[in-house]
């Protein structure tokens, strides 16, 4: 047990550490929830993170694989066992700090026929798959609102109905954070491959401090600023 714990977070950045820690006390500082009241909004998300988590490292595999990259599928990574794709850091930090990620999926575009439109497709398969699901259980809350009786929805509906609004909002939250185009993030990589970023001088000084850069916006609330309005939008735009 002690090994595989080790394991798991042999890759992990203390750094990341840091910030997760810093972000997880302004949450408890600055919230006037009871004990009780906290613990229940986050078991409430945790179905939310999993699939949103689980979805869209998968979409990444089975794109690659369509595209004709073994990669994945040797890794095992062509699976929706939640167990396969969740990064045990980037877990808790989505749970606790309002961000996260997943285990990336490694693949290896020397198999893909056309290399960069074949890499912008397994880019954005992820961010794609996370708003379809954000979608398609929208229209699901809509359809369940309009023909549950108020007896249901005021007891186990409103519970139910809590945790699709939670799955809508964390997997538009996985999209837009994702969508960030800040190295290593799926949105570094669209641009990428829409602007051909790697005949540039500048593209590996950059993707070598894109952790750096992540974590500086992060800090100081800068990825807040870009992904708040953005949120307000798709929710707005799905569900309201």
């Amino acid at each position: 047990m002690r090994e595989k714990i080790q394991r798991l977070f042999r890759n992990v950045n203390p750094a990341m550490i840091a910030v997760i820690l810093i972000l997880l006390a302004d949450n408890i500082l600055n919230n006037n929830m009871t004990v009780g009241q906290w613990l229940y909004s986050k078991i409430i998300i945790l179905p939310g993170i999993i699939i949103g988590l689980t979805f869209h490292e998968a979409a990444h595999g089975y794109a690659s694989c369509f595209l004709g990259d073994p990669t994945p599928k040797l890794q095992g990574r062509l699976t929706l066992n939640p167990f396969k794709h969740m990064d045990p850091v980037g877990f808790i930090a989505l749970l606790f700090a309002g961000f996260g990620w997943g285990v990336p999926v490694q693949i290896d575009p020397r198999y893909y026929k056309h290399k960069r439109i074949d890499e912008f497709i397994v880019s954005i398969a992820g961010v794609a798959t996370n708003f379809i699901i954000a979608a398609v259980v929208a229209f699901i809350i809509k359809m369940a609102t309009k023909s549950m009786s108020y007896e249901f929805y005021a007891g186990i509906g409103g519970t139910i109905i809590e945790i699709l609004v939670y799955i809508v909002a964390i997997n538009i939250i996985l999209m837009i954070f994702n969508l960030l185009p800040v190295p290593p993030l799926d949105g570094f990589g669209i641009l990428t491959q829409i602007f051909n970023l790697r005949k540039y001088s500048w593209y590996y000084t950059l993707y070598n401090n894109g952790f750096l850069i992540l974590m500086v916006m992060i800090i100081f609330n800068i990825t807040d600023k870009i992904i708040d309005p953005l949120y307000e939008f798709f929710m707005n735009l799905l569900l309201w």
